[in-house]
C-alpha cells in the first residue's frame, strides 16, 4: 500500500503539473511558476481537487530533485570556475549575508520577536535559492551570460556559508554565546573535506572513466554518473554535511572531464523530472489561512528580501569591480529565499528556540519571492538601463573608472601575487593530504597494530605512516615550479623555511602521538636525514609523475580542446572541439569553408549524435554541437578555437509564433500575374508560400507559379506580417 501511495502521488502531481505548465507556456509565463501553482492545487489547502495522500512522499521525490539539480549545476560549474571567480564571489556573498542578517534581525525586533528569533530570521532571509535561480536562468536562456555565472558562484559560496551559519546559530541558541572553537572546527572540517574530495576525485575519476571509454554508451554513462552523484551525496551526509553539497562537489569534479557534456545530456531528463517535483513541493507549502492571518509580516518580509537582495547584491558586485549593468542584473536575480531558509527554520524548531509562527511566515515569503523571481530577472536589464541613464554623471564616472581599473589589474596580473598563490596552494593542498594520512593511520592502523603487538605495533605504525607521508612531505618542502625570481630571494627563503617547519611539525605530530616529545624529535630528525640522503630523488620523480597526472586530469577538457597533450607528429597536435551555434562555418560544406587555407588545419573526424564520420569529405557540413577532430600546430589550433566554438549572443529571445494562413486573392490584388519570387514575399513579408488552391485543384508551390484572381494562397509566417500581407 505504501508503494502504491508513493506511485499514485507522483502520478497525480506530474499529471497536474503537466497540465498547469502547458497552460503557463501558452500564456507565455515562466514554467517554474506553473509548478508552484500546480503544487498549491495538489495540496490539502485547495479543497476543489483531490490532494496527495502523503506529503512525505512528495518530500522524498523533492529531495532527489534537489540532489540532481545541484549535481547538474556542478557539471556546468567546475572547481576551476569557482576558483577563478572565487574572490569576487566570496566578497559579494559576505556583503549579502551580513547585510541581510542585519536587516532580518532589525525587522524581527520591529515585529516584536525576541533576539534569538530575530537572529534566526536574519539567517533565513540571507540565503538566496540556488535551485530556483538555476531553473529561472535555464528557462530564460541566460545561463551563458556573464552576470549569470557570477550569480551562480555567489550562490555556491552562500551555501558554504550556510554550513558555518548553522553551527553559529546552534551555538548561540544553546549557550547564548558564540563557541569560537566549534565554529572554527566546522569551517576547517568543511575545507578539509572539500580539498580531499577535490584531490581524490580529480586524480581518480578522469583516469577511471578514460579506462572504460569504450564501454560508456549513454545508458552506462547515466548509471555511472547517477551512482557517483548519489554516492557522494550519501558520503557527504556521513561526514556531517548536506546531500546537496555532496552532489554539487561530484558534479564539479566531473565537470573537468571530457565526459561533462555527455553526462549533462543524459542526466537532463532526470533533472527535469525530479526538479519539477521539487518546485511542486514548494507550491504545496502555500497556506491561504496563513497568508490571510499574517499578511502584513509576510508582505513586509517579502519587501525586505527583494529590496535587500537588490541593494546588497548590486553593491557587492560593484565592490568587486563589476560593471553597473552586470551588478544590477546580478542583484535583481537574487531576490528570493529558498531551501536553506527551511533548513535553518527546522533547526530552530528542533532546538526549541524558534516561535512556531515564524516557520509558516517564512514559507509564505519563500513562495511569494519564488513566484516573483522570473519577473525581477526579466526586469533586470531595463532596470539597469534606467539606472545608467539617471545616475548622476560623477557617480557614473567613478563606477566606470573603478570597473576599468579592476579589469586592467585582472588582465595584467602581478607575478609576485601569482607566485605567492602557487606557494600557498601547494602548502594548503599537501597539508590537507598529510593531515588525512595521519588521521586515517591513527584511527584505523594504530589500533590494529597495537592489538597485534604493543611495542612493535607502535614502531610499525610510525614507519608505515611516515612512509606514506614521505612523498607529500618532500612535495611540501620543495619549491615546485615557482622560481625565486618571482618573489625574490629573501621571501623565497622565508617561505621555504616556513614549509620545512610545517613538514617537521607533521612528522612530530605522528611520532609524539605514541612516544615522548624528546624521542619524537630524535626520530623525526633521523627520518628527515635518511629521506634527504637516500630517497629524495626517487620520491621526487614519482611525485612529479603524480603531479603531472593530477594536472592533466584537472585540465583534461582544456587539453582535449587545444590538443597540447596529444602530439601526432613533430609539432602537430590533434584537438577535439565542439562547434558552437555562432560558428561562421555552420551549415557550410567543408570544401567551401576554406578551413585549411584560412587556418592551416585538417578536419579528420566529425562526431554527431552518437555516430562518427572519419576523414570527412568536402561535401560534409558542420552543424552546431558537432565534435570535430582537428590536426594542426598549437598556433593554428589556438586561432581556430574561438571561431569554431563561437556561441550565439546570449539574450532572452521571445518565442516567435509561426502559423499557416490562407489568403484569397481578389481581382485587384497586386499579386495577380506575379510569382512567389517576383512578388518578393519571403523578403518583404517574411512569409513562405507553400501551396495554392485554384478551384478544386491543389497546387504545390513552385517558383514559376503565376497567381490568378480567386486563388487561395497558403502562406507560413508570423501572424502579424501575414495580416499586413492580407
Amino acid at each position: 500500500m505504501e508503494t502504491e501511495g508513493l506511485i499514485s502521488d507522483l502520478a497525480f502531481i506530474l499529471l497536474l503539473g503537466a497540465s498547469v505548465t502547458l497552460l503557463f507556456k501558452w500564456i507565455k509565463q515562466p514554467v517554474v511558476l506553473g509548478y508552484i501553482v500546480a503544487g498549491f492545487l495538489a495540496s490539502p489547502h485547495f479543497a476543489y481537487l483531490p490532494s496527495v495522500t502523503t506529503e512525505a512522499n512528495i518530500d522524498f521525490w523533492a529531495e532527489i530533485g534537489i540532489v540532481v539539480l545541484l549535481f547538474s549545476l556542478g557539471l556546468e560549474f567546475s572547481f576551476r570556475k569557482l576558483l577563478n571567480s572565487g574572490g569576487s564571489a566570496v566578497v559579494t556573498a559576505l556583503i549579502i549575508v551580513s547585510g541581510m542578517m542585519c536587516a532580518g534581525f532589525s525587522i524581527g525586533r520591529i515585529l516584536n520577536f525576541n533576539s534569538i528569533n530575530s537572529l534566526f530570521l536574519g539567517g533565513m532571509l540571507s540565503m538566496s535559492s540556488t535551485t530556483i535561480i538555476i531553473k529561472a536562468f535555464t528557462d530564460m536562456g541566460l545561463r551563458q551570460q556573464k552576470f549569470a555565472s557570477l550569480v551562480l558562484a555567489v550562490l555556491i559560496v552562500e551555501d558554504l556559508f550556510a554550513v558555518v551559519m548553522m553551527v553559529l546559530l546552534s551555538s548561540i541558541a544553546l549557550n547564548n554565546s558564540v563557541e569560537g572553537g566549534e565554529m572554527l572546527f566546522s569551517v576547517a572540517k568543511l575545507l578539509f573535506f572539500l580539498v580531499i574530495w577535490f584531490l581524490v576525485g580529480v586524480y581518480v575519476l578522469p583516469s577511471a572513466l578514460n579506462a572504460c571509454r569504450r564501454f560508456l554508451n549513454n545508458e552506462t554513462l547515466l548509471v555511472v554518473a547517477m551512482g557517483l552523484c548519489l554516492g557522494m551525496a550519501v558520503f557527504s551526509v556521513f561526514c556531517g554535511f548536506s546531500l546537496a553539497l555532496g552532489a554539487f562537489v561530484m558534479g564539479s569534479i566531473l565537470a573537468g572531464t571530457s565526459y561533462a557534456e555527455r553526462i549533462e545530456h543524459v542526466v537532463s531528463p532526470v533533472k527535469d523530472l525530479f526538479g519539477s517535483v521539487f518546485f511542486i513541493s514548494v507550491g504545496m507549502m502555500v497556506q491561504p489561512e496563513i497568508l490571510t492571518k499574517y499578511w502584513l509580516p509576510i508582505l513586509l518580509l517579502s519587501g525586505v528580501v527583494i529590496a535587500g537582495m537588490i541593494i546588497f547584491g548590486t553593491f557587492g558586485m560593484l565592490v568587486t569591480g563589476q560593471s553597473l549593468k552586470v551588478a544590477v542584473r546580478s542583484g535583481f536575480s537574487l531576490t528570493q529565499i529558498g531551501e536553506f531558509a527551511f533548513i535553518i527554520a527546522t533547526l530552530g524548531m528542533s532546538l526549541g528556540v524558534l516561535d512556531h509562527t515564524i516557520y509558516p511566515i517564512v514559507v509564505a515569503v519563500s513562495v511569494i519571492t519564488t513566484f516573483t523571481t522570473p519577473y525581477f530577472i526579466r526586469m533586470s536589464s531595463p532596470a539597469a538601463d534606467f539606472i545608467e541613464q539617471h545616475l548622476p554623471g560623477r557617480l557614473h564616472f567613478l563606477i566606470d573608472r573603478y570597473h576599468s581599473t579592476a579589469d586592467k589589474e585582472a588582465a595584467a596580473g602581478h607575478p609576485w601575487a601569482d607566485a605567492f598563490k602557487r606557494y600557498l596552494w601547494r602548502t594548503v593542498l599537501y597539508s590537507v593530504v598529510l593531515t588525512a594520512i595521519a588521521v586515517v593511520a591513527k584511527t584505523y592502523l594504530y589500533p590494529l597494530l597495537v592489538d597485534f603487538s604493543d611495542e612493535w605495533g607502535r614502531v610499525l605504525y610510525i614507519s608505515a605512516a611516515l612512509a606514506a607521508m614521505s612523498p607529500f612531505l618532500l612535495a611540501l618542502v620543495s619549491p615546485g615550479t615557482t622560481s625565486k625570481n618571482s618573489l625574490g630571494v629573501i621571501p623565497t627563503v622565508v617561505l621555504t623555511i616556513f614549509r620545512i617547519v610545517i613538514a617537521l611539525a607533521f612528522m612530530l605530530w605522528v611520532v609524539t602521538g605514541v612516544y615522548s616529545t624528546r624521542a619524537g624529535i630524535g626520530a623525526v630528525l633521523t627520518f628527515a636525514l635518511i629521506l634527504a640522503m637516500f630517497f629524495s630523488g626517487r620520491i621526487r620523480n614519482s611525485l612529479g609523475r603524480i603531479e603531472n597526472k593530477f594536472l592533466n586530469n584537472l585540465n583534461e577538457r582544456e587539453l582535449r580542446r587545444s590538443g597540447k597533450n596529444n602530439a601526432v607528429v613533430h609539432d602537430l597536435h590533434q584537438a577535439y572541439m565542439t562547434v558552437g551555434a555562432g560558428c561562421p562555418f555552420v551549415g557550410e560544406r567543408l570544401m567551401n569553408s576554406n578551413l585549411r587555407r584560412l587556418y592551416g588545419v585538417n578536419i579528420v573526424s566529425i562526431q554527431r549524435e552518437g555516430r562518427s564520420i572519419v576523414i570527412p569529405g568536402g561535401q560534409n557540413r558542420l552543424f552546431p554541437s558537432d565534435v570535430i577532430g582537428v590536426i594542426g600546430t598549437d598556433e593554428q589550433i589556438a586561432r581556430l578555437l574561438p571561431d569554431i566554438e563561437k556561441p550565439l549572443p546570449s539574450s532572452d529571445i521571445p518565442d516567435i509564433d509561426v502559423k499557416l494562413s490562407g489568403i484569397m486573392l481578389s481581382e485587384n490584388s497586386p499579386l495577380i500575374g506575379q510569382t512567389p519570387v517576383s512578388a518578393s514575399l519571403r523578403d518583404t513579408y517574411e512569409t513562405l508560400v507553400v501551396a495554392v488552391d485554384r478551384g478544386d485543384e491543389h497546387i504545390d508551390s513552385r517558383p514559376d507559379l503565376v497567381f490568378r484572381p480567386g486563388d487561395i494562397i497558403w502562406v507560413v509566417g508570423n501572424p502579424k506580417t501575414t495580416a499586413t500581407l492580407k
